[in-house]
């Protein structure tokens, strides 16, 4: 009988450098003219997974966003994995925004994985297992075909492959 392979694919991402992309967009705007004596912040909520960006106009907003999104970009942070809210404009002028960090594969793209395989009609199987989908087949070129097709199948969220075995 052949070997079974398998791969798994999944939404993973580095909190330490999800951290290290917030401290630095903190020190950046604190030494940026443009920022002189704003009143900017970023939270990390490490629970929810959940950036809360506020600043004292949208202008700055949307300039902090900018430089977060160019420092997540530098430390391989995939910005596919992130979620924006709409941009919150309070009575006073402040702005507020929130960013949801993709953690796994939500239930309903998963089933959307699983559907594409089977509709390739290739002899593999797709199984849900938990936030992943595992992908298995006894040929290595037909799990590399999956490979190639996942990504082009423009699911709006990040994926990675691990455990190629």
């Amino acid at each position: 009988m052949a070997k079974e392979h398998s791969f798994d694919v999944v939404c993973k991402l580095d909190k330490q450098e999800v951290v290290n992309a917030v401290q630095q967009t903190m020190s950046e705007t604190s030494q940026r003219y443009d920022f002189k004596g704003a009143t900017v912040n970023i939270e990390f909520d490490q629970n929810k997974m959940n950036l809360t960006l506020t600043a004292e106009s949208e202008f700055r907003l949307k300039s902090l966003a900018d430089i977060l999104e160019m420092r997540m970009a530098k430390r391989q942070i995939p910005l596919a994995a992130i979620t924006r809210d709409k941009i919150e404009v309070s009575s006073g002028g402040s702005a507020r925004q929130v960013y949801q960090l993709q953690t796994g594969i939500p239930i309903e793209k998963a089933r959307e994985i699983v559907k594409l395989v089977k509709n390739l009609k290739i002899k593999v199987q797709a199984a849900i297992q938990g936030d992943q989908v595992r992908i298995s087949g006894k040929v290595l070129d037909d799990l590399q075909l999956i490979q190639q097709k996942i990504p082009e199948a423009e699911l709006n969220i990040h994926v990675q492959f691990v455990n190629y075995r």
